[in-house]
Formats: C-alpha cells, sequence, structure tokens
C-alpha cells in the first residue's frame, strides 16, 4: 500500500497513546467471551446442530438452540435469531408491527429515528405503502437537551409526551446509536435509566407500562452487558422489553451471512415471533437453509471481533484529530458502540476518505466507491464497503450522506491490523486533496 512514513508514524504515535485503552477492551472482550461459552455449554451446543433444515423448518433443533442460546447470552428471558431476518431496518420492522395496534403511539425519545426507519413508520414515503401510520399508529418524537454541553436525553419532555397521550403510548422508542445524526451513543447504563423512568412515569401517572423498545445496533458487546438486563445490585435501572439487531453487525462476529434477532420479555419476543411468521405458527417454524452453523460460530467471535472494531474506531479517532478533523467520540472518551464519526467538510472529502477505506478492502480494492440513490435514504449516499458479506457493518466500511457537513460514518474491522491499515489508507487520500 501507498502510506507516506508521516502517516505511519502518526500510527505507532496512536498506539502508544492508546495502549491503556486496547487493554481495557481486551478485558472486556475476555469477559464477554467467557460469559458466550458459558452459555454455549448450558445449551449444549454441538455439531449435530449445524445440520440444515429446508421447507417448515418443523424439529430444527439447531434453529431453536439458537434461539435459546441468544436469549441466555443477552440475560433475557426470551428471544430469536433467524436468517429470515433480512436486516437490521426488516427487524426493527418486525419488532415494531408485533407490538403496536392502530389507534397506538409510537414514542420515540431520541428524536428522529435513523432514515431507513422513516418509510416504515410513516414520516416519508407515499401513502398506502404499508407503514404504521397507513395502520392507524400515530407517531411522535422528543428530542435531547444539553447539559454541561453534552446532550442527554431529555426526560421532562419523555414526561410531557407520556402525559399528552396517556394510555395511547403503547411503546417507546429508543436508538442506541447516533444513525446519521452528531449526538452521543447511549451507553447500556442510560439506556436502562431511561426504562426505569419510563416505568415509573407509567405507575405515577396511572397509565399501562408501554413496551421499552431499543434499536441496539452497533452496541453490542461493547460493554459487559445490554440494555434487556439488569444486575440485581444497580437501583434506578430498568431492563429493556425488547432489544433489536442484525447479525451482519456486531452480534454476527462476520461469520453470519444474513439475519437479526428479537431479544426480550416472553410476551414481547412471542408477538414478534406471530409477525414473522403468522399468528398460530409463530417461532415453531422457519427452516435454517444451512445458516445455523455461521449464525453458532458468529456468536462465539462476537466479543473478539468487536473488540477489534472498537480499536479501529479509537485509532481512527486519534490520527484524524492529529490531523485537524472534527471527530465523535474523542480518541480517549468512552464507547457504548463500534461508530466512528469523522467530519470531512466537503463532499470531496468524504469522497476521498471512502476511496481510502475501499482501496485497503479485501474484497473489491480496485472499485472506486461513488454516491448513489441508496433505497431507503433522503440524500445520496456514498459506501465503501469492501466486504465478504454484503452490507456487513461489522466488516470495516464507511459511509456518509452526501450533506453537509459532509461526515463519515466508520464502523467494523474484523482484524485491528486490516482495520488499522485502511484508517493510515484513508488518511492518505484525505492529506492529498
Amino acid at each position: 500500500m501507498v502510506i507516506s512514513d508521516r502517516i505511519r508514524n502518526l500510527a505507532a504515535e496512536a498506539e502508544a497513546a492508546l495502549a491503556p485503552i486496547f487493554r481495557t477492551i481486551d478485558e472486556i472482550s475476555e469477559k464477554n467471551t467467557e460469559h458466550v461459552l458459558d452459555c454455549f455449554r448450558e445449551c449444549r451446543v454441538s455439531e449435530s446442530l449445524f445440520t440444515p433444515s429446508t421447507g417448515y423448518g418443523y424439529g430444527d433443533m439447531g434453529r431453536d438452540t439458537i434461539d435459546n442460546l441468544a436469549a441466555l447470552i443477552y440475560r433475557a428471558p426470551s428471544g430469536f435469531m433467524r436468517p429470515q431476518l433480512i436486516s437490521g431496518t426488516h427487524a426493527l420492522t418486525v419488532g415494531l408491527f408485533g407490538i403496536l395496534r392502530p389507534g397506538d403511539v409510537m414514542l420515540s425519545i431520541t428524536g428522529k429515528p435513523y432514515d431507513t426507519m422513516l418509510e416504515v413508520i410513516g414520516l416519508e414515503g407515499e401513502a398506502g405503502s404499508g407503514s404504521l401510520l397507513d395502520f392507524g399508529v400515530s407517531f411522535d418524537s422528543c428530542g435531547f437537551t444539553e447539559e454541561n454541553g453534552r446532550k442527554i436525553l431529555d426526560f421532562a419532555a419523555i414526561r410531557a409526551k407520556m402525559e399528552q397521550y396517556g394510555s395511547r403510548v403503547k411503546m417507546v422508542y429508543i436508538q442506541r446509536s447516533k444513525g446519521y445524526e452528531q449526538r452521543p451513543t447511549l451507553t447500556v447504563s442510560e439506556i436502562r435509566k431511561a426504562a426505569f423512568f419510563v416505568k415509573k412515569t407509567a405507575h405515577d401517572l396511572a397509565i399501562p407500562e408501554p413496551v421499552f423498545f431499543c434499536d441496539n445496533c452497533y452496541g453490542e458487546f461493547t460493554e459487559e452487558s445490554e440494555p434487556c438486563y439488569v444486575p440485581s445490585e444497580v437501583s434506578g435501572e430498568a431492563a429493556a422489553d425488547l432489544i433489536v439487531g442484525s447479525l451482519i453487525k456486531n452480534p454476527g462476529g462476520g461469520m453470519a451471512d444474513v439475519g437479526g434477532y428479537i431479544i426480550g420479555t416472553e410476551r414481547c419476543v412471542e408477538l414478534c415471533g406471530n409477525r414473522l411468521t403468522s399468528p398460530g405458527v409463530g417461532l415453531d417454524a422457519g427452516a435454517s437453509l444451512g445458516q445455523n452453523r455461521n449464525i453458532i460460530k458468529g456468536m462465539f467471535y462476537a466479543p473478539h471481533t468487536v473488540a477489534q472494531a472498537m480499536k479501529t474506531s479509537h485509532l481512527a479517532a486519534y490520527i484524524f484529530d492529529a490531523l485537524g478533523y472534527k471527530v465523535s467520540p474523542k480518541w480517549n472518551e468512552r464507547r457504548s458502540d463500534i461508530i466512528q464519526t469523522i467530519e470531512c467538510g466537503t463532499g470531496d472529502g468524504l469522497c476521498a476518505f471512502c476511496r481510502g477505506i475501499q482501496s485497503a478492502s479485501p474484497i473489491d480494492a480496485h472499485v472506486t466507491p461513488e454516491p448513489w440513490d441508496m433505497p431507503g435514504y433522503t440524500d445520496p449516499v456514498i459506501m465503501a464497503a469492501g466486504a465478504f458479506t454484503g452490507g456487513a457493518s461489522i466488516e470495516l466500511s464507511a459511509d456518509g450522506p452526501m450533506r453537509a457537513p459532509f461526515i463519515a460514518f466508520l464502523q467494523g474491522g474484523l482484524t485491528y491490523e486490516s482495520g488499522k491499515l485502511g484508517i493510515m489508507s484513508a488518511a492518505e487520500q484525505v492529506s492529498r486533496l
């Protein structure tokens, strides 16, 4: 690779400064790996579970074990992981339509959801397309407030919205990661404190508890637990009722070819299973189609692979901060997802960054990424994704909408070594502008 001594020396400087942070990441990875192995042992995972099923998939022991294993790993009462869920957006859609009914209100407490969810909800797109709005579900949201210069959840606004809608608030929706916004990713503790606040507020207002629904994408295994679990000694926090995500992000460990998960309370998971297939069938059907081995292997790899991605993000933050770019989070800040943003300032800068990532990828390194009208997005999007699995965000990738301030959203890195080379390549490309 053509990388200058200046950039290579900057990477070496970054690694020296990041050594204590990398040790902490490795410690979290080791603890999560031990927990995963304990769950594998408890579920008696064996080679026989890799046998594929077809058709209805009745009696697929591998599929059923994966569902149990997923719930156990996330320390939740119930859950499922299925290849029939084609993306994070699809998994979220199944969750929303599984829970919400005509006349209900979906209240987002993290502002406008990620771009691909807008047509699902009915905030964009044509009427009659099958959105939640078409089925009589209303949407409202409240954004963030600021405290000491940092955006935080606006609990006063949350309470006001719950008072306004009363028992119609069937779901409170929270998005862990920033999406295409510039705001902090929420920690597990912050999410669970919000869940506790929502449940307490419902009690105070004498209304039914809404389902607390968390879009958990990009955050899995970055901490030692997930939003659907609360250790007994933690007060002022409550478990999320549902957490949802994609297997071609963190929990697939770079091994899953496709899939998503929905995990939480038994009743919520049951309703979502009915929506995945049909009422009366639920989770008792669904052929595994040869995906069991990779999904199980991905869950095993996930804590380590996420650690590699976390290190890559810290390195990117250090290098591009040193080059004068605005980055979030900073290199020495705590992280609860794998996303790193770099404010490129111009369209040319964003395209150069993505060219650098693509040219250091194992797949399609010879291809030059260009902005295009990607389905589900309001602006043209440029995406560098030289991945073994199409769209896999746990593999080193970068994307961003072609709108000011032209922010690159970097995520992933199956190995730290390849992630490091990708970051140096991107730094080299933008330095030539």
